[in-house]
């Protein structure tokens, strides 16, 4: 199970067999699940008092227990498993952020045990994202794996096994989306939803003002009410907007802390960007002049950024 910030995916017998939004609906008053993952997310900013939209994850932890074990309760019967005379036990395997505290861990298995798995099992996501592309995570070379969600961004150097360093960042899609609605309410003067942002970022989003024509996406029509006379309005966005508001966003300088002997390996080998990876933001601005000539001794920068 990848228990994300935005997404849960739930693998069984080597197939995807879950793939919903982490997103519940409770009722407030008795506590009871009313829907789980795509039928929650479709209520969430429509509900009335009777009905509470929740995502229990925040920043990749968990922000609310019991919402979050209802949660994996839903999602997990959902996964077929034939008919059964009593409820089967499950075994877990659950991705959390490698820099997750002892308590934050021990909130992560507390669900899971109380959602009806067995034996439960944590491993780091950066782990899981090599194993699950086919790295050879037991060889002597260094293999740097990027991971960046809805909550955390996980960066991590994996040799003979194990982590070498790593580092989990408080900075991933959820921020680009805030960044896109604040931008939207200050470029443009109009107030879009959170879903609104996500299909902005998903349509236009892009790390670079400049892409080939055959690459460019089409202008995307934003509709929503202005924020002073409160009336419906469509504002097309293109991607160099996106692309210059999320241009705050960049790369932190955690990676020096690997051992200097895995250079060579970064340069030799090829890199392996995940499905779910998003592509980092160029480093501009005079600010960022002595950043951006650092990261470039490193190729695998460059190779995210391109």
């Amino acid at each position: 199970m990848d228990l994300g910030t935005a997404n849960t995916i739930i693998i069984s017998d080597g197939e995807i067999a879950v793939n919903e939004p982490s997103v519940v609906a409770l009722d407030p008053t008795t506590e009871k699940t009313i829907a789980v993952g795509e039928r929650a997310k479709l209520m969430y900013e429509k509900t009335s008092e009777k009905i509470r939209v929740v995502r229990p994850l925040h920043d990749g932890v968990i922000a609310d227990f019991n919402a979050c074990e209802q949660m994996m309760r839903g999602l997990i019967s959902m996964v077929r498993t034939g008919r059964h005379l009593f409820t089967p036990s499950i075994r877990m395997v659950i991705g959390v952020p490698s820099g997750s505290t002892e308590v934050e861990l021990r909130a992560v298995r507390d669900s899971a045990e109380h959602a009806g798995g067995r034996d439960v099992y944590l491993i780091f996501e950066p782990m899981a994202a090599a194993i699950g592309i086919g790295l050879d995570v037991n060889a002597p070379e260094g293999n740097m794996v990027v991971d960046i969600g809805g909550g955390t961004t996980e960066i991590a150097v994996i040799s003979m096994g194990g982590i070498v360093s790593n580092n989990s960042i408080k900075m991933a899609g959820d921020d680009f989306t805030a960044d896109i609605r604040e931008y939207m309410s200050r470029q443009h003067n109009v107030s879009v939803s959170e879903r609104m942002a996500e299909r902005i970022k998903i349509n236009v989003g892009s790390a670079l003002a400049e892409l080939p024509p055959s690459e460019a996406p089409e202008d995307y029509v934003v509709h929503g009410p202005n924020r002073i006379t409160a009336l419906p309005m469509e504002v097309p966005v293109c991607y160099q907007e996106i692309a210059h508001c999320l241009e705050k966003r960049h790369l932190p300088h955690w990676w020096w802390r690997a051992s200097p002997r895995f250079g060579t390996t970064f340069e030799q080998q090829n890199q392996h960007p995940l499905p779910r990876g998003r592509r980092a933001p160029p480093l501009r601005g005079k600010r960022n002049r002595q950043s951006t000539r650092q990261h470039r001794r490193i190729p695998l920068l460059d190779a995210i950024r391109r």
